[in-house]
């Protein structure tokens, strides 16, 4: 699974708590956004068109680490907006640190190298850097010209310091299988981030780019392509192998939303990050009154081209830890 053994047993038993207390829907891990406010206006994201009111908005502390604690997940995804903008992130990542919770802070990396020196490493601690491709790709998907050079610098600064670095790319149907290769062979092998997750480009409503949404036959031929002569095995990828064989066609699963829950300055998004019908105040609701079969390909036509990793890498994590051949097959991957 490329995740740290240690944490890759943590999981493990906070997966067979919950087979134990005969749980049927519990959260992996929590996207938290305690902002939605941001420094740049990618074409795949649609967080900065909220209303304006709410853009100046920032999560109270106590108000983060407490959603957090209500749902009792072991993981959380810190992401916006920039998180990096809130002027008590750090104060947040080290509460949820206090309470032994493995922290993914997700940023463009443009204010990271001004903020650096409020972190401090941490086991449990990674930056979670989004690189969409190699410098004109990049650069081209978040409408900045010389983010890509400004994101990479912050990740080699980051890595002296002692931090644990990942990457975070999202393909579009600009994207070929070379440019696939071309971008995590220069991660994993050039910058050496300690682990990259991938993604398909997923139809979220409010983006401003439309136009260049894949669908699952599409992604499927990308990354089965990509993915040929072995190449796979060779990146550090944040995944486990039946998530990358899910990617590729080589089987389908079926979409656990509520495995990766979205919580925000609007409260539980129902019922995940790329739809939005409607908000909940606490997580109980979230899960006990959303019709979570209704979701999923073949249930809601919204979801007809998703495979992303909000909705399909739960099902493939659960898949391999009740799986003792699975669980061989990520340890040694």
């Amino acid at each position: 699974m490329a995740m740290p053994i240690r944490q890759s047993l943590r999981l493990g038993g906070y997966l067979m708590k919950q087979k134990l207390l005969r749980r049927e829907k519990y959260p992996l891990l929590v996207e938290l956004e305690p902002l939605f406010a941001c420094n740049l206006k990618c074409g795949g994201c649609g967080k900065i068109q909220q209303p304006a009111a709410l853009l100046k908005q920032r999560m109270p502390v106590e108000q983060a680490v407490g959603a957090i604690e209500e749902s009792g997940a072991p993981m959380v995804s810190i992401a916006g907006g920039e998180p990096l903008m809130h002027p008590q992130i750090d104060e947040i990542v080290r509460q949820l640190l206090a309470r032994n919770k493995i922290i993914f802070l997700c940023t463009n990396a443009l204010l990271l190298p001004k903020h650096l020196h409020k972190f401090t490493p941490h086991r449990n601690f990674a930056w979670m850097v989004h690189i969409d491709g190699l410098r004109e790709r990049h650069d081209e998907s978040v409408r900045k010209a010389g983010g890509f050079d400004a994101a990479v610098a912050a990740i080699k600064q980051a890595k002296d310091a002692g931090f644990r670095v990942m990457t975070n790319t999202t393909f579009f149907t600009q994207d070929s299988p070379q440019d696939v290769i071309d971008v995590l062979d220069y991660l994993n092998d050039e910058v050496g981030v300690h682990n990259m997750q991938i993604s398909p480009g997923y139809a979220y409503e409010k983006a401003p780019d439309q136009e260049h949404w894949l669908g699952v036959q599409q992604t499927r031929e990308l990354f089965k392509k990509a993915f040929a002569d072995g190449r796979r095995k060779r990146w550090r990828l944040n995944h486990s192998p039946v998530f990358l064989d899910f990617l590729e066609g080589k089987l389908d699963l079926k979409c656990t939303a509520w495995g990766i829950p979205s919580y925000s300055l609007l409260g539980w998004q129902r019922p995940c990050y790329l739809l939005d019908d409607g908000y909940v105040a606490t997580y109980r609701e979230l899960i006990e009154d959303t019709d979570w079969d209704s979701f999923g390909r073949g249930n809601d036509p919204r979801c007809a081209n998703c495979m992303a990793h909000c909705g399909y890498e739960p099902t493939a994590v659960i898949a391999t830890m009740g799986s003792l051949k699975e669980t061989i097959r990520a340890a040694v991957t």
